[in-house]
């Protein structure tokens, strides 16, 4: 249940808060045509109340402008984006109690208008040439060691993604490929490949993706009992990937 207390969200007043809501699936409808095709109105709606509580409840974001935005990051980094090691940015400026969160906000604004321009590129053209060589990389047949595997993992995720690579630091992208570990054996996902692709996930939909109310695939795989073999597991969630990653280019390919 949405909790929010009437002193705090003083411009939700009553009724406004579900009128907010419907105004925000219109809006992250149109932010993000791709992914509102994928998982529909109801799980956006389940994913703009996690968003609204959160940001309240962890940082006091409670007017509709700040909110809006936190909303908007959610989409464009992952639900999760406030702790994850990616963007420190944004955990420094949301947990910043010395500005009040109109100030925060425009901090968040400025910090994703410059990862934007660096990251996504024009037209997102650098996101989209990731998506591509992330295709092509999920085609060819591993070369990442067991012996080498951070290294070899930082490796290639400059190779699909330089860009981003460079935003993000190594000593970030780490902390990252050690959580994807880390839930790939929460999950007893135990073969290599399974491995890397975790930490891939956790690169394109933020370090909280098998949790994450935008994906609900990604913890619908990784939770699924009826599934018994960790292989098979694995290679569900490859093919579910595959899918994902064909939809989002064959939406952008149409546009161009």
């Amino acid at each position: 249940m949405l909790i929010i207390s009437n002193k705090q969200m003083d411009l939700f007043q009553k009724g406004a808060l579900k009128a907010f809501e419907d105004d925000m699936v219109i809006h992250l409808a149109e932010f993000s045509p791709p992914l509102f095709k994928a998982i529909k109105e109801e799980q956006l709606r389940k994913a703009i109340r996690f968003g609204m509580q959160h940001a309240n409840e962890e940082y006091e974001v409670n007017f509709k402008g700040p909110v809006r935005l936190y909303l908007e990051l959610m989409l464009l980094l992952g639900s999760h984006f406030d702790t994850d090691p990616q963007y420190p940015w944004a955990n420094e400026i949301l947990t910043n109690t010395d500005l009040d969160q109109t100030v925060r906000a425009e901090h968040l604004y400025n910090s994703i208008k410059e990862y934007r321009s660096k990251v996504n590129g024009p037209k997102d053209k650098y996101t989209l040439e990731g998506l591509e060589n992330m295709a092509t990389f999920a085609r060819q047949p591993l070369v990442i060691e067991d012996k080498s595997f951070i290294k070899d993992v930082l490796d290639q995720m400059k190779l699909i993604y330089p860009q981003k690579a460079k935003y993000v630091r190594d000593e970030q992208n780490r902390v990252l490929i050690r959580s994807g570990i880390e839930a790939a054996h929460k999950y007893d996902i135990t073969n290599l490949r399974a491995k890397v692709l975790m930490i891939i996930l956790m690169s394109a939909f933020g370090h909280g993706c098998c949790d994450d109310p935008l994906y609900v695939w990604i913890a619908n795989t990784l939770t699924d009992e009826r599934i018994t073999s960790s292989d098979a597991r694995a290679k569900r969630l490859e093919n579910k990937a595959a899918t994902w990653l064909n939809h989002v280019l064959n939406y952008f390919n149409k546009l161009n």
